[in-house]
């Protein structure tokens, strides 16, 4: 029996901003490409679109309404000017945040030990607030739906992405049992400028969290030594269930960062995280595609994560 799923699908696909921008559906083929000629054992499962209760398990009422009327208009910008109010971007959004939240609850279900949603991850978007072409946090909604539909506490958000997880971070700051662990380029130099060191936790979860900043041009061995420190935190911890935000944009070649991985950072992150989802979570380790502008670079990270999975 197959034991990892690939969720695949033209409505995920349409989360973004056309052709042409750096988050646009090509972001999808690219990888469903590469994946078929990878020829993995793998399950392919379609999306599935978010239910309100879902989506206000993370996110305000008052913003998914305010989300909703200003792309039913289609002007101007959910932000400061990075996620433009697109006509139908809310509604893609919704399949995004349901096709994760299906994966999760596969997962928890017995169906799958493990799965990957490509075009996920958004991390930026916080409870009230879009960010970085990110409208709503799919990654905030599935760790909320894996405590309040099926009970589980001590949930691990890691995140390798280029840039910091601050949708997730500064929503869960203040929860100690949130393991948060991002490995990130340095934010005095790249967006959004966030993650520091020193930045741990708050009240009660002061201590509790882990952000590892990198210098820009880091690449696969200083990734490694980072990495350890990453593991380390995340046995301490004990998860019930893993979220990897595997984002492929950092590395070498991305248009708009500065880390030079290569796809074996990746999947050196998958296959450890696996291990650790064996040891302590009963496999259940649930990878979100993330940022990533250079298609050859993202379809080559994802498939990395995607075969380290279904190893």
């Amino acid at each position: 029996m197959t034991r990892t799923a690939v969720y695949l699908g033209e409505q995920i696909a349409q989360y973004g901003w056309g052709e042409g921008h750096p988050f646009g559906p090509d972001r999808h083929r690219a990888f469903a490409a590469a994946l078929e000629a990878a020829s993995l054992r793998v399950a392919i499962r379609a999306p599935v679109r978010a239910g309100e209760q879902d989506l206000l398990a993370f996110h305000a009422a008052a913003y998914v309404a305010e989300v909703d009327a200003r792309c039913e208009a289609g002007s101007g910008y959910l932000d400061a000017g990075d996620t433009p109010a697109m006509h139908g971007v809310n509604v893609a959004a919704r399949w995004v945040v349901g096709t994760a939240v299906a994966a999760a609850d596969a997962i928890m279900a017995g169906e799958l030990d493990n799965a990957m949603v490509p075009i996920a991850g958004l991390h930026h978007a916080g409870r009230d607030y879009a960010a970085g072409f990110c409208v709503f946090d799919d990654c905030g909604v599935v760790i909320e739906v894996l405590r309040r539909r099926h009970g589980l506490r001590r949930v691990a958000y890691v995140d390798i992405d280029a840039h910091h997880g601050d949708g997730v971070f500064y929503a869960f700051e203040d929860d100690p049992e949130l393991l948060f662990a991002d490995i990130h380029e340095d934010g005095r130099v790249l967006y959004p400028g966030t993650g520091h060191r020193e930045e741990t936790g708050r009240g009660a979860a002061a201590g509790t969290k882990l952000n590892v900043p990198m210098a820009p041009g880091s690449g696969d061995a200083e990734f490694l030594t980072a990495w350890a420190e990453v593991m380390a935190y995340l046995e301490a911890g004990e998860p019930e269930f893993i979220v990897l935000q595997c984002g492929a944009d950092s590395m070498g070649g991305d248009p708009i960062t500065h880390l030079r991985y290569s796809e074996a950072a990746h999947a050196r992150a998958a296959a450890d995280l696996k291990l650790l989802a064996e040891r302590h979570c009963q496999g259940r380790l649930l990878a979100l595609g993330g940022g990533g502008y250079n298609r050859d670079n993202l379809a080559r990270a994802w498939v990395a994560v995607v075969k380290a999975l279904a190893s």
